[in-house]
């Protein structure tokens, strides 16, 4: 059987102010980028892609809620109080889904969705 798509690699958010938008990603992923510049930075972040990148000229923002990728973490109540502490708001508090597995979502200083999930099952 033909695979047409690998899996994910890459994680984009859309900031107005890139700069700010490295500062804070470095803080809340305790990681510095390994690309930067004025119209990509990127950050490795457990094998996977987290980029950061300016809003496309006349864009205000990508659009609230288009998008919602999930970071595994072992502890979902700690990453997501680290990232509400680290100027995050919620927009949903941790929970459990089903058996082990529990999710969180928070949006960044600029409305993107940050997903964290916790699930034994996919490590």
């Amino acid at each position: 059987m033909d695979r047409r798509f690998a899996g994910l690699r890459t994680v984009i958010y859309r900031v107005p102010d890139v700069p700010a938008g490295k500062e804070w990603y470095q803080k809340a992923f305790q990681t510095e980028p390994y690309f930067d510049e004025p119209f990509y930075v990127g950050f490795e972040i457990g094998g996977y892609e987290l980029g950061i990148q300016p809003l496309a000229p006349g864009e205000s923002h990508p659009g609230n809620g288009a998008v919602e990728t999930y970071w595994g973490v072992e502890n979902v109540r700690e990453a997501y109080d680290f990232l509400i502490s680290q100027g995050a708001t919620s927009r949903s508090e941790p929970r459990n889904v089903g058996g082990p597995i529990e999710v969180a979502t928070v949006l960044d200083p600029w409305g993107n969705i940050i997903g964290l999930i916790y699930n034994p099952c996919s490590s």
